[in-house]
């Protein structure tokens, strides 16, 4: 399964519900980053790959996934279900788990929008062994406030300066936070930081806080 730094991500399925996802797999990889991504996204998104491959360079493996089926993606309400996203994230997480090349790597999460929300509400469950997450102009708000209380999960919050109203949600669901949080604000970004350099920014900042925070298990 193993394959080089710059090889193309190879397709997998993720059971028990059968999503669609990619997985990117370096030689000797430091940890395994699944991504959860915001509504009308998905593991195709330019975006996500383009922040995947740049957290392959940095020696992790990606997950990509859909977090919903094709059939369960047309009733709208099912996106912004997040306890149902967060479900299927910790699914996926315990899928990884049970694949031979995976079982030992230490896992973090990578959030967009909605899926910020979604991760941080999965690593809230009292057995979750999440290392570390990452959310790119999410919504940590959307996990609730009890839910971020109880997150033992090192957070790292990424928000476009331009991207104002996130910024505050950010700052208020810091404030519910237990586990250590860092926000950073990149200049000149809005929420989907489409302006040049910015998604770099981001890759740059969330590759230092996975190699700060996953370790390999011995």
């Amino acid at each position: 399964m193993a394959t080089p730094v710059d090889a193309a991500p190879v397709p997998v399925t993720v059971q028990p519900h059968g999503l669609k996802g990619l997985l990117g797999l370096p030689d000797r990889p430091k940890g395994l980053v699944i991504f959860a991504h915001g509504s009308g996204s998905g593991r195709l998104s330019p975006r996500n790959k383009h922040v995947a491959h740049g957290l392959h360079r940095a020696g992790f493996a990606t997950l990509l996934i859909d977090l919903l089926t094709s059939l369960e993606e047309q009733d709208r309400a099912n996106v912004f279900d997040i306890p149902l996203l967060a479900g299927r994230l910790s699914g996926a997480a315990d899928w990884a788990r049970l694949q031979p090349a995976l079982a030992r790597l230490p896992i973090g999460y990578f959030g967009a929008s909605t899926g910020a929300g979604a991760a941080l509400l999965a690593a809230s469950a009292e057995k979750s062994d999440i290392r570390a997450i990452v959310s790119r102009g999410g919504r940590p708000d959307l996990a609730g406030s009890r839910a971020l209380a109880h997150v033992r999960a090192p957070t790292l919050l990424i928000v476009g300066s331009r991207d104002v109203p996130v910024i505050e949600l950010n700052r208020t669901a810091m404030r519910h936070m237990q586990a250590q949080t860092e926000l950073v604000i990149v200049p000149g970004a809005h929420h989907l930081f489409e302006e040049p350099g910015t998604l770099d920014m981001v890759i740059e900042h969330a590759a230092r806080w996975f190699l700060l925070h996953l370790e390999e298990r011995p």
